[in-house]
């Protein structure tokens, strides 16, 4: 799966400029777009395989690019922004960014950070006739991107989705949160990881006392696992 167009969100034209150097210099084709609104119909009309977003932008801010996007599509994110604060990072992610990179920034890192996200992206997409998991009253479906709970289709966050189809996948195995920021955000993650603790509790509030076969599970000290009767 070839990597061939980004589009570029940010209303700094030094920044885009800069990008667009780099990025041409790879091969890869870039769009650009100056304001939220802006970016939300180029993605529709361009379908671009990468998307760097800006948060502080005109018309619409970055995270509310982000939700639109999110609610038809998982194409990957990173989010360029100055906010450096862990709060802006975790929100960012909890709306499905997929990585961040905060400003000042190196091109090359941006570039290698790029070629990450695609890279995962493409094997989820290899992998999908595969992507799902089933337990009593819970289904948890990564083609369709659907959690269902006693038959009903929950909405959910796609991180949250992920992260619980990764830990039900491997039953009773337990992770650090390091790990699971690793294998469900895909990079090497520096600051803060207690977003893991923030997606696992939203998760808690959607599967309190569905089942009593399988569970959310914390290992202080440690991190989470998802419990299940081995017989399942």
């Amino acid at each position: 799966m070839a990597l061939e167009k980004i589009l570029v969100v940010d209303d700094d034209e030094n920044i885009c400029e800069l990008l667009r150097l780099y990025l041409e210099k790879e091969g890869y084709t870039v769009i650009f777009a100056h304001d939220g609104e802006s970016a939300v119909n180029k993605f529709n009309t361009s379908k671009p395989d990468v998307i760097l977003l800006d948060i502080m932008l005109p018309v619409m801010d970055g995270w509310q690019v982000c939700r639109e996007i999110r609610k038809k599509s998982n194409v990957p994110i990173i989010m360029i922004t100055a906010k450096s604060e862990t709060f802006d990072k975790v929100l960012g992610l909890e709306l499905g960014a997929d990585d961040y990179v905060v400003k000042p920034f190196e091109a090359k890192e941006v570039i290698a950070r790029i070629k990450a996200v695609y890279r995962r992206a493409g094997q989820s997409s290899a992998e999908a006739e595969i992507k799902e998991v089933c337990y009593d009253k819970l289904q948890v479906n990564m083609t369709r991107y659907e959690l269902k709970v006693n038959g009903k289709v929950l909405d959910t966050p796609p991180k949250e989705l992920e992260l619980l189809f990764y830990l039900a996948s491997n039953p009773n195995r337990v992770y650090t949160r390091d790990q699971l920021l690793d294998e469900v955000w895909g990079f090497e993650y520096y600051g803060d990881s207690r977003t893991i603790d923030v997606h696992v509790k939203r998760l808690r509030e959607k599967l309190e006392g569905v089942s009593d076969k399988w569970a959310l599970k914390t290992v202080w000290g440690v991190g989470y696992k998802f419990e299940a009767e081995e017989d399942l």
